[in-house]
């Protein structure tokens, strides 16, 4: 894709969500079918929103309510970034959602995305950054790359060994996970769409799925059913999914910064990615006042998203007080002024599931986030219309039964 082409994307997206700026969703078309989408995150959330804004009815059902503390869109706050390797699939979906983010924040005055910038750290020889800065470069997305010396004159709170460099995108940042899922949720109800708190039990036997029954008995019909229920997904189909996503647990720490002192907040420090360590790192500069978040991935364990114990542990800590040492010399005792336990729900590729259920005509499985989709979640939304509805051709990278071997974006 050539920059006039991403140029052409952008305009495509924004006149697309015009309807929105200037007006209600569309009157709900009663020769359409319904559709039933379990879960109520950023994928089924903005899948509910594509639907709704194509006429459909739509119910949404979640069993905890929107962005709720045990659930993956559930946090603070999510990186939004356009550096993804050499592969260019991830970039444009991301560039195409921000202009639905934006459009969001737009719409209902209030704070979706925080244009922090963001900067990926690499060691010498990883071709990460290279490969992402090829790409940018080839879509017409703003960046920087720099060495060292050039990072740190640039934003001082970070220390890079000598060897590292650093990849610098502008127009990238936060997005406010947990605020803006119930801005969504709640602008749909506005437009029509039906909300339900319930528990749903998995659907079972195969062919065509008349309907799909609560832990409290009732009933919900449908012509189409979206289960993007994240890491329920292995729950709710174990002999489907059990071996395919699996989740694993995380903890985030904010550390307090000195008092009075502006340098952890946008614009002096931007979002952070890290190549660091076995799992790498990420981390926000300290948006609304709560501090700087810092998240490292070098401990993994599976988590259950219902009951898991949700109190950090002492081996976390001590990783990443010792990433924080490296990094950020200037916060080593700095104290943690909040905590948090999520998860992620990982395919073995990193790659999404978004495809039908192997035993039913009309049940569909959106989910296997893997710790990065939340970006990306209105394209999401965007392709389960054009799979579910429209019967569009289907992306293999995307497809249940592609092949287990692990493997990278």
């Amino acid at each position: 894709m050539e920059r006039r082409e991403v140029t052409k994307l952008l305009l495509a997206s924004t006149i697309a969500g015009q309807s929105t700026l200037l007006g209600s969703a569309p009157a709900i078309d009663r020769k359409l079918p319904d559709v039933v989408v379990v879960g109520s995150g950023a994928f089924g959330a903005w899948t509910a929103y594509a639907l709704r804004h194509q006429g459909h009815r739509v119910t949404l059902v979640d069993a905890y309510g929107p962005a709720n503390s045990r659930s993956s869109s559930g946090g603070e706050s999510r990186i939004t970034r356009c550096s993804y390797g050499n592969q260019d699939f991830y970039t444009r979906w991301a560039v195409e959602s921000l202009v639905a983010w934006k459009q969001l924040q737009q719409r209902s005055a209030t704070k979706v995305f925080e244009n922090t910038g963001v900067l990926a750290i690499a060691p010498a020889g990883d071709p990460y950054l290279d490969q992402s800065a090829m790409v940018m470069q080839r879509l017409g997305i703003r960046h920087e790359r720099m060495n060292a010396d050039e990072t740190m004159r640039r934003f001082p709170v970070f220390h890079l060994d000598s060897t590292e460099s650093a990849l610098f995108e502008p127009d990238s940042g936060a997005l406010m996970a947990r605020n803006s899922i119930q801005v969504l949720v709640n602008e749909l109800v506005a437009q029509g769409v039906t909300y339900k708190t319930a528990a749903v039990r998995a659907p079972r036997g195969a062919g065509t799925l008349p309907k799909i029954t609560t832990s409290s008995g009732e009933s919900i019909a449908a012509g189409h059913y979206i289960f993007a229920c994240g890491p329920w997904l292995p729950k709710a189909f174990p002999d489907l999914l059990g071996d395919r996503i699996r989740s694993d647990r995380a903890e985030v720490f904010f550390l307090g910064t000195p008092a009075g002192d502006q340098a952890y907040e946008p614009p002096a420090m931007p979002t952070w990615m890290d190549d660091y360590g076995v799992g790498g790192a990420y981390g926000f500069p300290s948006l609304d006042g709560r501090g700087c978040k810092v998240a490292v991935d070098s401990i993994v364990g599976p988590m259950d998203p219902d009951a898991g114990n949700r109190t950090v542990t002492a081996p976390y800590i001590a990783a990443m007080r010792e990433f924080v040492r490296h990094r950020f010399p200037a916060l080593a005792e700095a104290p943690i002024v909040e905590s948090r336990v999520c998860q992620y729900e990982m395919t073995a590729d990193e790659n999404y599931i978004l495809d039908r259920h192997p035993d039913f005509n009309n049940v569909w499985i959106a989910g296997g986030g893997s710790g990065h989709g939340f970006k990306t979640a209105p394209s999401v939304g965007r392709y389960m219309v054009q799979l579910v509805i429209e019967q569009g051709p289907a992306n293999t990278m995307f497809s249940i039964t592609r092949p287990k071997a692990s493997g990278q974006t």
